[in-house]
């Protein structure tokens, strides 16, 4: 009777959230294709170091627990396999790095839509504010360093070296511009909420007294 549970409601029911998940994904990896398509006006210099695309990232802390539910399905094959078949967890490094790959493309893939843009504005920004620095600093030189500053002039505090301290950091923003919307945070929330249900899975291999003994020894 349990199995009959399994294979005629608890499946179903499994297979149809999961449908119903990867539809809505669809629907938004579309949504974000479409507005790639459409010339947005990107900043190079914008704080998120990606055009004011940044906040897309946020997609990935929540679809944390979509990743999550995979992680579980994941999980319970390699428990079964585990305890009842005598595996052992190395052998499934490879299912779960695939796994991790796959959740990561499914929930942070869409991103890449805007590399295009993102990239040709990384471009002409670096083109723009490298002739405008270039600009800026042979005046700051021949004003400075070749006397061209009026003698009641004082070089400190001068509001020249603030403006150039100011238009290297706005440099520095555009080299430092990513290719995609996606941040480091977003890809981290991810990959723990993917792996968080696996990682029990190592006291399978460590018995957990040994295991708090070694994290003791280290924190200790």
């Amino acid at each position: 009777m349990a199995g009959q549970w399994y294979g005629w409601v608890s499946l179903p029911i499994l297979q149809f959230l999961l449908l119903r998940w990867y539809l809505r994904l669809l629907l938004w990896a579309r949504l974000l294709w479409q507005v790639s398509r459409i010339g947005l006006r990107l900043v190079p210099t914008h704080p998120d170091r990606a055009g004011g695309l940044g906040f897309l990232a946020e997609t990935g802390h929540a679809l944390s627990l979509l990743a999550a539910a995979h992680g579980a399905l994941v999980a319970a094959q390699i428990a079964s396999r585990i305890f009842f078949a005598g595996e052992t967890l190395p052998q499934f490094v490879g299912l779960i790095g695939i796994e991790l790959v796959f959740v990561l493309c499914l929930t942070l893939g869409p991103m890449l839509f805007f590399s295009g843009q993102l990239i040709e504005t990384k471009r002409m920004g670096l083109r723009e504010y490298g002739a405008l620095a270039g600009r800026y600093v042979q005046a700051f030189d021949a004003k400075w360093l070749r006397g061209g500053a009026p003698a009641d002039e004082a070089f400190i505090g001068s509001a020249d070296i603030q403006s150039l301290a100011d238009l290297g950091g706005a440099c520095e923003r555009v080299g430092a511009m990513r290719l995609a919307p996606i941040s480091r945070e977003a890809v981290l929330a991810v990959a723990a909420a993917t792996l968080a249900p696996i990682a029990p899975l190592v006291l399978t291999m460590i018995p957990l007294d040994e295991l708090l003994k070694k994290l003791l020894s280290v924190v200790f």
